[in-house]
């Protein structure tokens, strides 16, 4: 940001109401100059150029920061959260299907004809139902990295939610 000058206050070296240079007595009268007052004024006053990159480096990384932080919190969120890695089934009809990290939010409908052989190899805990809509009795926990298979005489897996 540059300093702002007045047009009733002149231009130059801060002096005195004297005439004298600021620090030597009488009143200050504060103005900005643009002339150095020593030969390192340049390299270490922090109105030079190289503050100002360093200023805009540091409200860059902030900004980068901010983003990504941004990001990180919205991938922790549950909006289009994934259960990594694939739920596996075979249907009654012996047909292998695998859904690779499906949502872990709402009911997962299995193939029509049901499954009796399910593996989760997913990172996070399923819940097999016998309904098509994800409700009734007779459920069954399957733990990550699990498998289950259907008791000979019982009906087939229709569907199935994440624990979360």
């Amino acid at each position: 940001m540059t300093p702002r000058r007045s047009a009733a206050r002149p231009v130059g070296r801060a002096r005195d109401a004297g005439g004298d240079r600021a620090g030597q007595g009488g009143q200050r009268q504060h103005v900005f100059s643009d002339e150095p007052t020593s030969p390192d004024e340049h390299r270490t006053s922090r109105r030079g150029p190289a503050h100002v990159r360093d200023r805009r480096r540091r409200r860059l990384a902030v900004a980068a920061g901010v983003s990504l932080l941004a990001l990180a919190a919205t991938g922790c969120s549950g909006l289009g959260r994934t259960a990594v890695g694939p739920v596996t089934y075979t249907t009654e009809r012996e047909a292998v299907i695998q859904v690779n990290s499906p949502s872990v939010r709402g009911c997962h409908r299995i193939a029509p004809a049901g499954a009796h052989e399910v593996e989760n190899g997913t990172l996070v805990d399923v819940i097999l139902y016998r309904t098509r809509d994800c409700t009734g009795r007779g459920t069954t926990y399957v733990p990550t990295r699990f498998s289950d298979v259907t008791a000979p005489g019982s009906g087939p897996w229709r569907s199935y939610s994440f624990v979360h």
